[in-house]
């Protein structure tokens, strides 16, 4: 079933319901989830899916959510980040992954 949202924040609520309750912080060649001190590389990870928002009053305001699970870590987690802000400081191992997205998407 492909969701759709109208706000980030309802994204964000609904996958929580879902059970992606973990924090995740975006750095330059991994995912940190801090709650449970644990660093997820780009081959440790999916994304099980993204929902993108673009800001009302300026289109270059856009951030993207991320459902992102890891088997290996037992991790289901959100990540919140400015869509293209952060990019330039990633690996191209980190890039292509958030590049990689499912088929069910906003």
């Amino acid at each position: 079933m492909k969701r759709t949202y109208d706000t980030l924040s309802s994204a964000v609520n609904d996958l929580q319901v879902r059970g992606y309750t973990d924090d995740l912080i975006l750095q330059d060649e991994c995912l940190v989830c801090s709650g449970k001190n644990t660093s997820l590389h780009p081959d440790e990870f999916q994304i099980d899916e993204f929902h993108r928002f673009e800001g009302e009053s300026d289109p270059g305001d856009s951030s993207i959510v991320y459902a992102v699970s890891s088997e290996k870590h037992a991790i289901k987690g959100i990540l919140v980040s400015a869509f293209g802000a952060e990019a330039s400081r990633l690996t191209q191992s980190m890039v292509a992954k958030l590049a990689t997205h499912p088929a069910q998407h906003t």
